[in-house]
C-alpha cells in the first residue's frame, strides 16, 4: 500500500473519531442548554404566579373583604387570580399552562388529573421534596413541567376550608358544600404546576447542532485536502523523484539524473547523502576501470 493511502487512512480515522466526539459533546451541551432555558422559563412563570398570589393577598383581598359579606368574590382567592392571569397569557401562548392542581378543590376547575395527582402525592409522601421537575407528551408536543407543593400554612385558609359549617355562606352559595373542605394545618392539599413547551428550544438546539456539525465537516474536509496537497508536494513527489533516480542508478544508469536539493529538511539531507553516495560510486568505478 502506498504511503499516501496509509496516511489518508490514519487521517480519516482520526478525523472521524474527532468528528464523532465533537458531535456527541456538542449535542449533549446544546440539549442541556435548551433544557436549562426551558426550566428557566418555567421558574419565571412560577415566580410570576407567586407574585400574583401575593399581590392578591396583600392588596386585592383587603379591599374586597366588606363586599365578601354579601357576595363571594373569587377574585380575592390567590389561586383564582394566578390562574386567571395565566389564562389571559394562554390566549397568545396556548402551549404554556399553569394550574393549582388540588385533590379536593372548592373550584372544580382546579381538580387534579391523574398525572397531577401523582405529583401531589409525591409532595404528600415526601415532606422534604420542595420541587418536582419532569417531562411529558402533550398534543402540542413534548412539554417540561415544574411543580411546587401547596401547603396549608395559614389559619385564614381554614376559615373557608375546614368544614362547610365554618365556611362563608356566600362561598357555599357559589360552589356548594360538597368540595373543598377537611383541610388541615401543614397539610399538602395540591401542587402549583407550570408547563412549558419544549419544541421550539429543542428545535433551535438541533438547528444549531446541524450548523455546527456542517461547519466542522467542512473544516475537516478542507484540512484533509490541504494536508494531502502538502504531503504530496513536500514529501510524496520528492520521495518519488528520489526513488526513481536511485532505482536507475542501482541498475547502472549513471545518467539518470542528479540528486539535487535546496532543502535542509530530512528529505534534503537524504538527497545530499545519496548524491555523495553516487559520486563515490562513480569514483570507485573509474578507479576500477583505470
Amino acid at each position: 500500500m502506498k504511503l499516501i493511502w496509509k496516511f489518508n487512512l490514519v487521517l480519516l480515522g482520526i478525523f472521524l473519531l474527532g468528528f464523532l466526539i465533537a458531535g456527541y459533546i456538542s449535542y449533549r451541551a446544546l440539549q442541556a442548554n435548551a433544557r436549562e432555558e426551558i426550566l428557566q422559563n418555567a421558574r419565571l412563570m412560577m415566580e410570576s404566579a407567586l407574585s400574583s398570589r401575593n399581590y392578591t393577598i396583600t392588596q386585592i383581598k383587603p379591599l374586597l373583604d366588606t363586599q365578601m359579606r354579601y357576595h363571594f368574590l373569587p377574585q380575592t382567592v390567590p389561586a383564582y387570580a394566578a390562574t386567571e392571569q395565566f389564562n389571559d397569557l394562554r390566549k397568545k401562548h396556548p402551549d404554556y399552562t399553569y394550574k393549582e392542581a388540588t385533590l379536593n378543590p372548592t373550584n372544580p376547575r382546579n381538580r387534579a388529573t391523574d398525572w397531577e395527582a401523582d405529583i401531589v402525592n409525591i409532595f404528600r409522601n415526601a415532606s422534604t421534596t420542595h420541587e418536582v421537575i419532569g417531562e411529558r407528551d402533550t398534543p402540542a408536543g413534548r412539554s417540561l413541567y415544574l411543580s411546587r407543593p401547596i401547603q396549608v400554612k395559614s389559619d385564614s385558609c381554614l376559615d373557608c376550608h375546614s368544614t362547610a359549617a365554618a365556611a362563608p355562606k356566600t362561598m357555599l352559595d357559589l360552589y356548594g358544600a360538597a368540595n373543598g373542605f377537611g383541610w388541615k394545618m401543614e397539610e399538602v392539599i395540591g401542587a402549583q404546576i407550570v408547563s412549558v413547551p419544549m419544541t421550539v428550544p429543542i428545535e433551535r438546539a438541533n438547528r444549531t447542532f446541524m450548523t455546527f456539525m456542517g461547519s466542522l465537516a467542512a473544516v475537516l474536509i478542507a484540512i484533509f485536502v490541504l494536508l494531502n496537497v502538502m504531503l504530496y508536494t513536500m514529501v510524496i513527489r520528492r520521495v518519488t523523484d528520489l526513488a526513481g533516480i536511485a532505482n536507475q542508478v542501482s541498475l547502472g544508469n549513471m545518467d539518470a539524473g542528479e540528486f539535487k536539493t535546496h532543502s535542509k529538511d530530512e528529505i534534503g539531507v537524504l538527497t545530499e547523502s545519496m548524491g555523495r553516495m553516487k559520486a563515490s560510486l562513480l569514483q570507485a568505478m573509474k578507479m576500477l576501470d583505470g
